[in-house]
């Protein structure tokens, strides 16, 4: 069975499940340029706990976890199966590494797991598990349950983080879509320092962003967005890292998609 690689997405505004305009168009170009995976464990910036929880359902319910937004949006489901054997592996893996997690019988799929799922695997036919952050825990952190998962890739399980490389709500300009023409400054250099230092392989340097990244505080007001790419990196230690896509939306969303691990 092909290693996969691990991933990093940001899924952006839950109007991409409506239109993921040029995002969308990336998503569904990485998903057909993979091996497609025997289940998909995902890392989603929505569901945060104090310590690691696995969602063990058969039938995960779709999460609208969101206001504000135009009612159909609630009438968008994704309905992939679970995957209770894979809540098991990842559940001892964890346990095993002095991370104690709890399985969670009934914790669906939030908009962070689905929105980018409809565009990759529209057909939901690939069992799906979330696997949650501890936002408190910091990179270092996240960077560790990535590592100890790291042995899923070679079961033919696609890992995949999924938050925003840049979020600041306070920022957004809504209904601004694909246009860029007045991304601000701090987006472009934060976006940009990132992308040098993964492409260096610099993990200390990455670990510490908060300190060393230009604008850190305001591109990640809180950390919860920016985890799940730690958790693709320690999938895949020191392996090959790809940048797929750095569109940004809304004015200051920086949508930025990575590879790590097996090149695709």
């Amino acid at each position: 069975m092909k290693t996969l690689p691990s991933l990093f997405v940001s899924h952006g505004s839950p109007m991409l499940a409506r239109d993921a305009g040029r995002t969308g168009v990336a998503w569904q170009q990485l998903a057909a340029d993979l091996p497609r995976p025997r289940a998909i464990l995902m890392l989603s910036a929505h569901w945060l706990t104090r310590q690691p929880m696995v969602n063990s359902s058969s039938a995960p319910e779709t999460i609208h976890d969101f206001g504000g937004f135009p009612p159909d949006l609630h009438t968008l489901h994704y309905p992939a199966l679970g995957a209770p054997w894979l809540a098991e592996q990842v559940s001892t893996l964890l346990d095993a590494a002095g991370l104690p997690t709890t399985r969670h019988p009934n914790h669906g799929l939030d908009h962070g797991a689905w929105v980018p799922l409809r565009n990759m695997y529209p057909a939901a036919d690939i069992p799906v598990v979330q696997l949650s952050l501890q936002p408190h825990l910091g990179p270092a952190h996240h960077y560790r349950l990535g590592q100890t998962l790291a042995p899923l890739r070679d079961e033919g399980i696609l890992i995949i983080g999924s938050g925003s490389l840049t979020h600041n709500l306070m920022d957004v300009i809504w209904n601004a879509g694909d246009d860029e023409s007045a991304v601000p400054t701090y987006v472009r250099e934060f976006q940009g320092w990132m992308h040098e230092k993964l492409q260096a392989g610099d993990l200390s340097a990455l670990l510490d962003y908060r300190q060393q990244a230009p604008h850190a505080q305001r591109a990640h007001p809180s950390e919860e967005h920016l985890l799940p790419l730690f958790g693709s990196m320690g999938a895949a230690t020191g392996k090959p890292v790809q940048r797929h896509f750095a569109g940004i939306t809304e004015g200051v969303l920086a949508m930025d998609i990575y590879s790590f691990g097996e090149t695709i």
